[in-house]
């Protein structure tokens, strides 16, 4: 039975929303971030600092721990000390794609999933498209020229932050699975579509041009590499997140 379960990165945007949830269920929460938390206790969450690049403070944040939600990476730290700590269950948030999409982050999360699955370490791998937070923060990035440019023929599948959230919390309260089924938003559109409802979201109009985008990245994302249609099991698509963050999208 699951009664204590750290949480890595639990400050962050996926992160907040797995405390919420092992916190709603019950279960004693441990937060471990590199700053910017309240210290000491809040109600039944634990904060502490630690860091995954160093390994500073991983073994008292994993000590008496069932499971770890690691919402950051890299592992390299996290995984020797999860064994040193007696193996807690290790529940780890990957991409959809990342062995057919050639970005170097995408390689670190791959060879990540590897050192997690070989290590010994109990075990449970999400992998999940891009957050539609992701996808808005780079839609505004090309709403900021009077012309949009978007890379030709690329499509996303966003998915929702929370029901990721509430995923990975469901997982670290159940046992080990290994890489369990990927998580994808409910609708595959294109750049364009996305665009559109972006700038009528924030009441901004632009002129859209296509662009290629040349090279091995360009065309795996042409090709679809980083989607999952067949796992469409989101259930929010990107215009009611347009409509739920309206606010924080003018800021």
């Amino acid at each position: 039975m699951t009664n204590r379960v750290l949480v890595v990165g639990g400050t962050g945007r996926v992160g907040r929303i797995v405390v919420q949830r092992l916190h709603d269920a019950g279960v004693q929460v441990r937060v471990l971030s590199r700053g910017h938390h309240p210290g000491g206790s809040a109600g039944a969450v634990q904060y502490v600092t630690g860091d995954v690049t160093t390994g500073a403070g991983l073994a008292e944040a994993l000590d008496g721990v069932d499971a770890a939600v690691a919402c950051v990476d890299p592992m390299d730290q996290l995984v020797p000390a999860a064994l040193a700590a007696g193996t807690p269950h290790l529940v780890y948030i990957s991409i959809v794609g990342i062995e057919k999409v050639p970005f170097s982050y995408y390689q670190r999360k791959l060879a990540d999933e590897k050192l997690i699955a070989d290590s010994g370490v109990p075990w449970t791998v999400l992998r999940t498209t891009q957050f539609h937070d992701f996808v808005a923060a780079g839609l505004r990035m090309l709403a900021k020229s009077p012309v949009m440019p978007l890379p030709a023929g690329w499509s996303f599948q966003p998915v929702d932050a929370r029901e990721v959230g509430a995923a990975l919390a469901e997982l670290a309260l159940g046992e080990p699975a290994g890489r369990v089924p990927d998580m994808g938003g409910p609708e595959v559109l294109g750049v364009g579509e996305l665009a559109g409802l972006y700038l009528a979201a924030v009441g901004k109009h632009r002129l859209r041009v296509s662009l290629p985008v040349p090279g091995r990245v360009g065309r795996a994302f042409r090709s679809g590499g980083h989607l999952t249609p067949d796992r469409a099991v989101g259930t929010v698509p990107f215009g009611r997140y347009l409509a739920d963050a309206a606010a924080d999208l003018q800021r």
